[in-house]
C-alpha cells in the first residue's frame, strides 16, 4: 500500500500530524497504537479510503483476514482505483481460504499487467495456488508452469506444479517437472513419490515401486512414503513385505489410519486374525466411518466364530459402502452359514449387481492419506 495514497483528501493543516503519526507507529510495529491512530483519522474523514486500507493491512499482518477483507472492501467502495488495494484484498481472500473470490480479483489484475512486469509471476503463482486450493488442478497447471519458467530456482513451486500435473492426469508433465526438481535437489523424496504415483497411473507398477523405494532411501521419515510403497506391494499380494512398510509408516505416525487398515488387512491375508483385531479396533476408534475397517473386523469375527459380532460389523460395512462387492458377499456367506436363506439371497443378488471390485489406484489412496494444507503464496 503506497504510504501517500489518498493523502490529497486531507487539508494541509490537518493531514501532517495525525497521518504522519499513524504511519510512524505502523512502521515501528506498534500495531495497537497505529490502529487507534488510523481509526481516529477514519472517523474524522469518513470519505477517505486510506485509513481503512491501512487498518486492513494491520489486520492482515495479524492474520485477522476476515476483518482485513471487510476493511479493504469498505476502502474499495470509496476509491475503486486506489493503488495496491485490490491486490491486498486478493491476498487477504487467498489467505482466508476464499479462493474463488481471490481468483475474481487476481485474474483481471493479471490481464492488466504488461508481460514484462514482475507482478506477472506473482499473480500467476497466486492464481495457480488458488485453483489448486479449489481442487481445480488442470486450471492451476498453466499458471504454475508460467511462473516456474521465470523462476528456475523455485523448488516448492515445482513440487506444487508436479502435484497439479499428477492430480489432473498429466503424467508427462509430472515426469518433465521431476527432472527440473532433480536439477535443483537430486535427493527429493517427495518428487520420487510423485513420479511413483504417476508411473502407477501409467500402469508401470515396477517403475512405481522403484521410485518409492528411492524415496524411502532418500528420506525414510517422509510422510506417507512407507504407506505408498506398502500399498503398491499390497496390490501385488506381497503381504509380508507390505506389512513391514505399513508398520514403518506407523513408526513415523502411530495414528496413520490408512496404514493401520492396510496392515490389518495384510495380517488377515496371512491368516493372522489375532494380530489383526487390535489394529482394527484402534483404526475404528480413530475413524468409526471406515467401511474397510468394519469389513475386515467382520472377517476377523467370522474366522474366529463370533457370528453375532461379525453380522453387526458386516452390516455396518454394507451401509457405509453400499457399492462394495466384498462387503455384500461376505455378509451373504455369513447369512447362509446361519441358515438365513432369504437374507443370504438378497445380499448375493446385491453383490452380483455390482461391478467386480478392483484395487483403488495409488493416487486415490494417497489422496485419502494426505492431510491437505491450504496453499501458501510467496508474498
Amino acid at each position: 500500500m503506497a504510504a501517500g495514497a489518498g493523502a490529497q483528501a486531507f487539508p494541509q493543516s490537518q493531514q501532517l500530524d495525525p497521518r504522519d503519526a499513524a504511519i510512524s507507529l505502523e512502521r515501528e510495529g506498534k500495531t495497537v497504537e497505529a490502529e487507534a491512530a488510523w481509526s481516529a483519522i477514519a472517523k474524522a474523514h469518513p470519505s477517505n479510503p486510506e485509513p481503512l486500507a491501512h487498518m486492513g493491512l494491520l489486520e492482515a499482518r495479524q492474520e485477522h483476514y476476515a476483518r482485513a477483507i471487510a476493511l479493504y472492501r469498505r476502502a474499495l467502495a470509496l476509491d475503486p482505483k486506489m493503488p495496491g488495494l485490490r491486490l491486498n484484498l486478493g491476498l487477504a481472500l487467498f489467505k482466508n481460504g476464499d479462493y474463488k473470490e481471490a481468483i475474481e480479483i487476481f485474474d483481471p489484475l493479471l490481464k492488466k499487467e504488461p508481460p514484462s512486469s514482475p507482478e506477472v509471476d506473482r499473480l500467476s503463482i497466486l492464481l495457480g495456488m488458488s485453483h489448486f486450493g479449489l481442487g481445480q488442478y488442470a486450471q492451476a497447471v498453466p499458471y504454475l508452469q508460467k511462473a516456474a519458467s521465470h523462476d528456475p530456482q523455485n523448488l516448492p513451486l515445482r513440487l506444487t506444479l508436479a502435484h497439479s500435473c499428477l492430480l489432473s492426469n498429466q503424467y508427462q508433465c509430472v515426469l518433465d517437472t521431476y527432472h527440473e526438481i532433480l536439477a535443483l535437489n537430486a535427493e527429493s523424496a517427495e518428487a520420487d513419490m510423485l513420479v511413483g504415483e504417476a508411473l502407477d497411473e501409467m500402469k508401470d507398477s515396477t517403475g512405481a515401486i522403484r521410485e518409492f523405494r528411492a524415496a524411502v532411501q532418500v528420506n525414510p521419515k517422509e510422510p506417507n512414503v512407507h504407506f505408498g510403497l506398502g500399498y503398491l506391494l499390497w496390490t501385488l499380494k506381497q503381504y509380508d513385505e507390505a506389512a513391514k512398510e505399513f508398520q514403518a509408516e506407523l513408526d513415523n505416525d502411530p495414528d496413520h489410519i490408512q496404514a493401520l487398515l492396510y496392515l490389518a488387512d495384510c495380517e488377515i491375508q496371512m491368516q493372522q486374525m489375532q494380530a489383526a483385531e487390535p489394529i482394527l479396533t484402534k483404526a475404528l476408534k480413530l475413524n468409526p466411518a471406515s467401511s474397510m475397517g468394519h469389513l475386515d473386523l467382520g472377517i476377523v469375527y467370522v474366522e474366529t466364530d463370533r457370528k453375532g459380532d461379525a453380522m453387526r460389523e458386516l452390516r455396518i460395512a454394507t451401509k457405509l459402502a453400499p457399492q462394495d462387492v466384498a462387503a455384500h458377499f461376505r455378509l451373504a456367506q455369513l447369512y447362509r452359514s446361519m441358515g438365513k436363506a432369504a437374507e443370504a439371497k438378497a445380499e448375493f443378488d446385491k453383490a452380483k449387481s455390482i461391478n467386480k471390485a478392483t484395487d483403488k489406484a495409488l493416487l486415490y489412496v494417497m489422496s485419502e492419506a494426505h492431510t491437505k494444507d491450504k496453499p501458501t503464496p510467496t508474498q
